[in-house]
């Protein structure tokens, strides 16, 4: 059948997402989803939304656009929603990084951007990292027509302060930078407020991680609306309804209920820690996250080893065969007592 696909379709290289076992009782620490279910309020709004399934969502999501505005201190018209931050991502690099110069973003980050360059045609550089798994915004100064950061950086878990992310819109300011800020709520400095003063910046946010929406899909953008206005070319020529009534619904309980955000966030910031350091005695490095993961390599064992070997135990960690982080596991924070598990089988394998 690959004799009617397109040519593109023959050089891409797709994303490959996180395994979702079919089995019961595995801890499972291989995504970074929320270990806890969504606020309840979420819940009754979905619930109550559902009588509304006949008819088409607003195609413009302005409940869900106000609600984040009022959230993030910005204006409804500076706020973009999608079905996830993945497809936002994809229209970002639609209608904003396709240009003569390079696209930057590091050599180690989410594997899905140099997916989405293949798909769209995108000419991109990688930028090492440096020795301590580290952005360096110094190695940015070179020609490009805009640079991606993930920040925090995944699956690094380490974060640049806003005022480096304030210094790079300063340098060039014809120059674009897009923050994907999937991880931001759990200790980073988000770098929304930079948006106001600094009409070169795309900050996008997901709903999946620090409100636990993974399985719903909303992600959005917040910028000057300019760009704003170009993801919205893109997404009206693609497809007028990717969130649906349920995902508004869903989605606006879950930005109004802070209460319950800021209980969840701090369980999992608690968990990290602890994570971090029973790791560190059985002789992890432990990169300092601000995710809701940790990223450790053991001094004496390789990362495809002891992947396999928690796997034989029902724990499942995220592996890469990449150059650079082999030895790494990606380890998401579950709950205390999945976390527990983790090292109760780490123990007994050392």
């Amino acid at each position: 059948m690959s004799r009617f696909w397109s040519p593109v379709v023959h050089t891409l290289s797709p994303y490959v997402p996180g395994e979702q076992p079919k089995q019961d009782g595995i801890v499972k620490l291989n995504t970074n989803e929320n270990p806890y279910p969504p606020s309840p309020r979420v819940l009754a709004a979905i619930a109550s939304a559902a009588e509304r399934l006949r008819l088409y969502p607003d195609p413009h999501a302005t409940r869900l656009r106000e609600a984040i505005a009022t959230f993030c201190d910005v204006a409804p018209e500076q706020v973009f929603v999608g079905n996830g931050s993945d497809e936002v991502l994809a229209h970002t690099f639609q209608a904003l990084l396709k240009h003569d110069t390079p696209l930057l973003f590091p050599d180690v980050t989410y594997s899905f951007y140099p997916v989405y360059c293949g798909l769209y045609g995108i000419a991109y550089e990688e930028v090492p990292l440096d020795a301590a798994m580290r952005i360096e915004t110094a190695d940015y100064r070179r020609p490009s027509s805009a640079i991606l950061l993930c920040n925090p950086n995944a699956p690094t878990g380490i974060a640049l302060p806003r005022a480096a992310i304030a210094a790079l819109l300063t340098e060039d300011p014809d120059r674009l930078v897009v923050v994907d800020e999937a991880y931001v709520d759990f200790g980073a400095e988000s770098a929304v407020p930079l948006v106001a003063r600094h009409d070169n910046l795309l900050v996008i946010q997901t709903f999946s991680k620090s409100r636990a929406l993974a399985g719903l899909r909303v992600g959005f953008a917040i910028g000057q609306r300019p760009l704003i206005e170009a993801l919205e070319r893109v997404k009206d020529s693609f497809n007028s309804y990717p969130v649906d009534c349920l995902a508004i619904a869903g989605a606006v309980a879950a930005i109004e209920d802070e209460a319950w955000f800021l209980e969840a966030r701090a369980r999992i910031i608690k968990s990290r820690d602890v994570l971090t350091r029973d790791l560190g005695q059985l002789g992890f490095e432990v990169l300092p996250s601000l995710a809701n993961f940790v990223f450790a390599r053991h001094r004496s064992r390789s990362g495809a080893d002891l992947a396999a070997a928690l796997r034989q135990r029902g724990v499942l960690v995220r592996h890469f065969k990449k150059p650079r982080i082999e030895d790494f596991l990606r380890i998401t924070v579950g709950t205390e007592e999945q976390c527990g598990r983790l090292i109760e089988v780490l123990r007994e394998l050392f």
